[in-house]
């Protein structure tokens, strides 16, 4: 695939997290209190995740928002932090669907934005083939969920004492 990098491609990645961000009011108050602690939980996770994936080189970020801070960050506090609250939202309670559900963002995203990026000169995959991303999306998507089953059990345990 040609790389080709985009004269708006700082303004796509501006847009993707303003977007993301005028979705976060629609959550609602009670599912904010309940699942931003486990999206800034995996969004911290996916933050280490980068910092071993560039000294691996698994993938590059071309574009950045911000100097010297990774290009992961937009998506990372925009619609990875957002959609996974999303997500939660309306699939907690009900594993294999949120299992599908996760199933299928995840895969749009491997098989589509992953080459989409490539071609805005946004971001690339280098040492780390697609199927493998899919499975650290999947044990993204099972700490996420557990994070969040744990976190309820502490508070119910709590509520009940």
């Amino acid at each position: 695939m040609k790389f080709v990098k985009m004269k708006y491609s700082k303004s796509l990645l501006l847009l993707m997290v303003v977007l993301s961000w005028l979705t976060f009011p629609l959550l609602g108050k009670d599912s904010i209190k309940r699942f931003l602690p486990a999206g800034i939980f995996i969004s911290l996770v996916v933050a280490v995740e980068d910092v071993i994936a560039r000294k691996r080189k698994w993938w590059w970020w071309y574009e950045k928002l911000i100097p010297n801070v990774s290009g992961i960050v937009p998506f990372l506090w925009g619609p990875f932090l957002i959609g996974s609250m999303w997500i939660l939202k309306l699939t907690y309670g009900r594993f294999i669907f949120y299992t599908i559900i996760n199933f299928i963002v995840d895969s749009f995203f491997t098989l589509f934005m992953v080459d989409w990026l490539k071609k805005l000169g946004i971001a690339s995959l280098i040492r780390l083939p697609k199927y493998q991303l899919s499975m650290i999306f999947f044990l993204k998507s099972l700490l996420l969920y557990g994070f969040q089953y744990v976190k309820e059990k502490i508070q119910y345990t709590k509520f009940r004492m």
